[in-house]
């Protein structure tokens, strides 16, 4: 008797076999990934139970209040007090989602991966075609001459980094509350989807803008959810799937290119059968050459053994 376990399992697989067809069908994918992309590599999301946003700072203040522009200005030792023990996790490796991605890449599917996260983790594993919507803590930079460090310099200062050339106070190219998005990661964001015939959103809750509205731009339906937890667009997209992020796309994502063994076969085959073409015209033409020779060789012969009486005859006569 089939239990509801059962049930449940059987439209899991329904749903990973249907996504699987999607990526089948699709050239150009684009990925719209939130902070439930890394939380399989140790990275805590920040709205979850147990999310950055629901822990305690270790300050008198919430951590949401921390990483906005203006307690940035006015506390800035105490923001990287928590930026340090909350927001950089140097040892943090690539999981099954960002190497997933880097095979669809490959594979000359994805065409761009648009993140909302901070830790560098995509280019980590190989993918080349990432937006950076919020930044990284992989960069800093002097606030007043510019100079760039990286997070190594960052975390060996103790209290506020200093810029090693004029003094300046060092800060993480990230984008904080009340700051803006750079248009250009904004632009190109935007451009890639309306481009896409696939959209894959996944470990985000869509409640980050502009992000969130990025799939109004779509002139299609073909949206894939992947999320714990529902978000906005579940019931406009075509796909919504409540699962790890990780353990979906390793599954759904070929680990090798579906089509290269049948590419190789055709162009066997057609070189094969060019090669029997060429071998065939050849024969055929140097039968034809043998012919001709043939014939060019008899004709002659036959016009020697005519005049040659004649001119014995002629020699005959003029002797007499």
């Amino acid at each position: 008797m089939e239990t509801r376990i059962d049930r449940l399992g059987s439209v899991r697989e329904d749903k990973l076999k249907q996504l699987k067809e999607l990526i089948a069908e699709s050239n150009n994918i684009v990925f719209l990934g939130g902070a439930g992309v890394s939380t399989e590599s140790g990275i805590p999301d920040f709205r979850s139970g147990a999310g950055i946003y629901n822990t305690e700072s270790g300050t008198k203040y919430r951590p949401i209040d921390i990483i906005a522009h203006d307690f940035f200005m006015e506390h800035t030792e105490i923001f990287y007090d928590f930026y340090k023990r909350k927001l950089i996790y140097p040892d943090a490796k690539p999981n099954k989602a960002h190497k997933a991605l880097v095979r669809l890449e490959r594979q000359g599917k994805l065409k761009a991966i648009i993140t909302q996260n901070i830790d560098n983790l995509h280019q980590e594993a190989g993918s080349k075609c990432v937006i950076e919507l919020h930044g990284s803590v992989f960069r800093n930079y002097c606030m007043d001459c510019g100079k760039k460090f990286d997070t190594e310099y960052v975390v060996a200062q103790e209290g506020v980094p200093h810029c090693d050339k004029c003094g300046g106070i060092v800060r993480p190219d990230i984008v904080l509350y009340e700051e803006n998005l750079e248009h250009k990661n904004v632009d190109d964001a935007i451009k890639a989807v309306k481009k896409c015939d696939l959209m894959i959103i996944a470990g985000t809750s869509l409640t980050v803008y502009p992000a969130a509205t990025f799939a109004q731009f779509l002139k299609h339906n073909r949206i894939v959810i992947i999320n714990k937890s529902s978000t906005y667009m579940d019931l406009k997209a075509l796909l919504t799937i409540h699962d790890n992020v990780g353990d979906v796309l390793d599954l759904c994502v070929p680990k090798r290119r579906p089509s290269v063994k049948k590419k190789t076969a055709a162009k066997k085959s057609t070189t094969k059968k060019t090669t029997t073409s060429k071998t065939t015209a050849a024969k055929t033409a140097a039968k034809k050459s043998s012919a001709a020779k043939s014939s060019s060789a008899k004709k002659p012969a036959s016009k020697a053994s005519t005049k040659k009486p004649a001119a014995k005859s002629g020699a005959s006569k003029t002797k007499k």
